[in-house]
């Protein structure tokens, strides 16, 4: 069976809501499911009294108070009572076809690294798990109102004990760990698996109130600046489109194209810095400078057809 393991957010607000309706999915998964929290956050000890969860207040924590990643990780696996783990982030809720791609990996081999893309969904109330539909209504709503992010957002990690025994300083809640995991799987030989088409991972949408910074600071402060340095830099910087196999819901095949990541990640860099460049330079310009004449003669949004708009369910920041 598995250990799900994670750290959580404060249980404020919002926040309170998607982290219950993840970790009550978590438990739905399997009756022998083990869940361990860490951190002594605001109801974290309560949610897993109330919960039959397994909390372990004490974390290892960076100079600026973070999370550090390689305390988790090393006590997760001193402390599972299974020989296979999965981190997966406190706001992701997972449903039988998680648990089904991972019953076909198993009988496959042993030891991989099990990732997969998440849906990005809004979703503000509780769930009400006592209802027989609300797995398969929770993945249609995902899949008809979100949108699946691109393959760098990482929110779950199945692994086997032992493979992650030595990782570097890094804090969780900033940018470069995840893809230092995948790195670090491949490179010691473990097949990295992407189940993207095989489970539909809802990643429930939040803001980023927890850092003073917001997005911005998550992407691009100090620690998240020292946790690229500490995972190597681009060369160790590996995100699901580097899977070796990958499942889809009728079979498992190689992913004979994953030579090419690097070079797609370099083309998608260059192509967001010249759209941008475009778009500010050029196209905003523009608009401001016609504004007032298509104003005058009625030309906006709202009078193109729409059946001419553009649909677009991409993330902005997959863009």
């Amino acid at each position: 069976m598995l250990t799900l393991f994670s750290t959580p957010k404060p249980f404020r607000g919002h926040i309170d809501v998607i982290q219950r309706n993840a970790l009550k999915s978590w438990k739905l998964l399997h009756p022998d499911a083990e869940v361990i929290l860490f951190g002594d956050e605001e109801g974290t000890a309560d949610v897993c009294r109330e919960l039959a969860l397994r909390h372990e207040p004490e974390v290892l924590r960076s100079e600026r108070g973070t999370k550090r990643l390689d305390f988790i990780f090393a006590r997760a696996q001193e402390l599972a009572r299974y020989d296979l783990l999965c981190y997966v982030n406190c706001d992701i809720i997972l449903t039988e076809d998680f648990f089904l791609a991972l019953t076909r990996l198993l009988e496959w081999r042993q030891s991989f690294l099990m990732v997969g893309r998440r849906w990005d969904t809004d979703i503000a109330q509780s769930i009400d798990f006592s209802r027989p539909s609300w797995q398969a209504e929770i993945v249609a709503r995902a899949r008809a109102e979100g949108c699946q992010r691109f393959f760098h957002n990482i929110d779950y990690f199945v692994f086997p004990r032992g493979l992650y025994t030595e990782i570097p300083p890094l804090v969780i809640g900033r940018v470069g760990w995840d893809h230092w995991l995948v790195w670090k799987a491949g490179a010691s030989g473990v097949a990295v698996v992407d189940v993207s088409e095989a489970v539909c991972a809802v990643h429930q949408n939040h803001d980023y109130a927890y850092h003073p910074e917001g997005i911005e600071g998550v992407w691009h402060d100090e620690e998240a600046r020292r946790n690229n340095e500490l995972a190597g830099g681009s060369g160790r910087a590996q995100t699901i489109e580097d899977a070796a196999f990958c499942l889809t819901n009728t079979s498992l095949r190689p992913n004979r194209f994953r030579w090419l990541a690097p070079a797609k990640r370099r083309w998608r860099a260059v192509s967001r810095a010249v759209r941008g460049f475009v778009r500010t330079r050029v196209w905003h310009p523009v608009l401001d400078a016609t504004r007032p004449l298509r104003h005058a003669m009625g030309l906006n949004k709202d009078a193109v057809p729409t059946a001419l708009r553009r649909t677009q369910r991409r993330h902005w920041m997959d863009q």
